[in-house]
């Protein structure tokens, strides 16, 4: 195909935004819409395509948003129907798209639909969740878990029965088995369509349909104390069911009603299920996510190249590819792998094949921030003490400022500002021109710039230094090399037959010659991307 032929989607690079994270304009120290305008400039300057905003709609806040009580509405802790267009509208000025988060599994507790459900066993939304008698003996209709700790099934005494919630206890499930739920959630993405939004992350997209049956999870003979609580089971009953498709290609047929947009799946399955989610036909998911990136255990060339050869060699015909490194639910990619390995990541992150998804403050090398047990929000720290994703959602460091800029001095921050904003920060960052934002905005630019970096080709590079990953990237005449150093030592790296290149982008910022490829030299953590 001609590069033409791609849609945004394809060459474009997304950014993951925290909205109680990012920006406070009101001095309430959450994050809101109006503080997302406020930062367009930026997002302009760094280079990115698209926002993807986590949940922004009314909520009890039980799961930070993740409990919806409105599907079309916007919290009043974050601004309303008014600022939402007004932020469509803007980003739209500054060449940026805007991804919504749909939750299509679980509901709030305090959303009218469930309110009617669980008021009487005769009520006409009582069908719209899961519920289900208890046991002879009063216990809970079978094994499943909450991801959030104990049991997946709450009792509740006004009607006698059980309500399913994989989530928190105020998450009771939807029942995506009845029809009248799918086309409630469906009129939902049709509101956010028709307000101009271009797609939708699917929160946990593989749990929306359960057995039938209610048969147990079988025991994971490989839990041991100290796993997350959810993984004492393999999850075979409650997620990843057959039925499930026929719901993602309904969702397809109405986001084809609307040109260009696009779907992806939070799916955190191994390949070969992660890509039944493409379709048999291409016609279900644009996007599943692949976290492999974010997940991976060892931080190594070898392993990296396993994934992402494996990867390329799953993908159904024409299926595109995409890339994570982390989100509001993984640590810190600088946390796991370290401030140099970070610059390392970013590139590897901004040059594979495929959609790049970025997080929020990785482009400032921002780490996770310890939080205090008295200061902890999340309610899966509670269930899995250690597993609590507060250390990866704290506010975004804007500037030297007190509360790093994020919200007024007199306001307190939802979360704990890290301790080293003062030096880890946007503004003393993007002065700085060795540094990893200033990286991160030349990569975007590259990208940008060059069809085979955004939609071209991939070709591994074998036959050099186990700690290094090398690889093509090809279009239309165009060949770039990407070297990867994942080494603390100096690595050559011997390709003759690549002949002779010259560096477009080192890791280092410090790089821009000719070289001779029969012997490329690469620095400690070094990643360099080069003309053939």
């Amino acid at each position: 195909m001609s590069s033409g032929q791609y849609l945004w989607w394809q060459s474009g690079t997304i950014y993951q935004i925290y909205p109680r994270s990012f920006k406070d304009s009101n001095a309430d120290g959450i994050g809101d819409l109006a503080g997302i305008i406020e930062k367009l400039d930026y997002l302009e300057w760094l280079g990115v395509d698209c926002i993807w905003l986590s949940p922004f709609y009314p909520s009890p806040m039980a799961d930070f948003g993740y409990d919806v009580a409105d599907y079309v509405n916007v919290d009043p802790i974050f601004g309303d129907l008014a600022a939402f267009d007004q932020l469509v509208t803007q980003a739209q000025t500054h060449n940026i798209r805007i991804i919504v988060d749909f939750v299509p599994n679980h509901s709030s507790d305090e959303h009218e639909w469930f309110k009617e459900s669980r008021s009487s066993r005769h009520n006409l939304k009582r069908d719209w969740y899961i519920w289900r008698d208890p046991l002879p003996n009063g216990q809970p209709p079978n094994n499943w878990l909450s991801n959030f700790g104990g049991s997946a099934w709450e009792f509740d005494s006004t009607t006698g029965q059980y309500y399913l919630h994989l989530f928190h206890t105020k998450q009771p499930d939807l029942n995506w088995r009845n029809p009248e739920v799918r086309q409630a959630m469906y009129g939902a993405l049709r509101f956010w369509l028709e307000r101009g939004v271009a797609g939708f992350r699917i929160d946990v997209l593989p749990l929306l349909i359960k057995n039938e049956q209610l048969l147990d999870n079988p025991l994971n003979p490989d839990w041991k104390e100290g796993d997350h609580f959810s993984h004492k089971h393999h999850k075979i009953h409650t997620e990843d069911q057959p039925e499930i498709h026929q719901i993602v290609q309904e969702m397809r047929q109405l986001a084809e009603e609307y040109p260009e947009k696009v779907l992806i799946g939070e799916t955190y399955l191994p390949y070969p299920k992660l890509v039944t989610y493409y379709g048999q036909k291409l016609d279900e998911a644009h996007l599943p996510f692949n976290f492999e990136l974010a997940m991976i255990p060892e931080w190594q060339a070898s392993r990296v190249k396993a994934i992402v050869d494996a990867y390329e060699a799953t993908l159904p015909e024409g299926a595109w590819p995409n890339w994570v490194l982390g989100n509001h639910d993984q640590p810190r990619i600088a946390t796991r792998v370290g401030q140099a390995h970070a610059r390392l990541a970013q590139m590897l992150l901004l040059t594979l094949r495929g959609t790049p998804t970025m997080y929020y403050a990785d482009e400032l090398g921002m780490e996770n921030v310890p939080i205090p047990p008295e200061l902890a929000r999340d309610p899966e720290e509670v269930g899995s003490p250690g597993f609590g994703r507060d250390p990866e959602r704290t506010p975004m460091q804007w500037d030297d400022s007190p509360n790093a800029g994020f919200c007024p001095p007199e306001a307190i921050p939802w979360l704990p500002i890290a301790s080293n904003y003062q030096q880890l920060n946007m503004s003393a960052e993007q002065k700085d021109g060795s540094s990893i934002l200033n990286l991160v905005h030349s990569l975007l630019e590259l990208r940008r710039a060059t069809p085979a970096l955004n939609i071209g080709d991939y070709h591994p590079v074998n036959e050099i230094p186990s700690t290094c990953f090398a690889f093509l990237r090809e279009f239309e005449g165009q060949r770039l090399l990407v070297a990867l150093n994942f080494s603390d030592q100096p690595q050559p790296l011997i390709l003759p037959a690549l002949g002779r290149g010259t560096v477009l982008l080192s890791t280092l910022l410090d790089r821009n010659e000719e070289v001779d490829l029969t012997s490329l030299n690469l620095r400690p953590t070094e990643g360099l991307i080069l003309r053939l």
